[in-house]
């Protein structure tokens, strides 16, 4: 069942949703600076495309905390957005509930993304 989901979502919202963190993670990586910001662009991205099946475990310390909040503050909030409003816009129906919780896990990983490990 999970394989059916992952695969309506990929079709319906997660193909549009991750080619935006990916795209957003090959921009940061131009710059020196900007490459571990980019690579979690790029997590956020795999999950994105494939978010059944897969949970979201925090965690971090000190560092994390600190590039998690100049990530909220700079450039983490405009995809977080987009990521709830497609969450919103799926628990519209009863049969994209399902598909809405998931594009909402996707919104809480892209606010906090330092520390944050995707485990099966």
């Amino acid at each position: 069942m999970k394989t059916l989901g992952n695969i309506l979502w990929l079709i319906l919202v997660g193909w549009l949703l991750a080619l935006g963190w990916f795209l957003v993670g090959v921009l940061f990586c131009i710059t020196i600076i900007g490459i571990p910001y980019g690579m979690q662009f790029f997590k956020i991205a795999g999950f994105a495309l494939w978010p059944f099946e897969k949970e979201v475990v925090y965690g971090g310390g000190g560092v994390s905390f600190l590039l998690n909040l100049t990530w909220i503050l700079l450039f983490g909030w405009e995809l977080t957005i987009a990521a709830a409003v497609a969450g919103l816009a799926l628990c519209i129906t009863i049969i994209g509930i399902p598909f809405g919780l998931q594009a909402f896990k996707l919104a809480k990983l892209g606010l906090m993304p330092f520390g944050s490990q995707i485990r099966k």
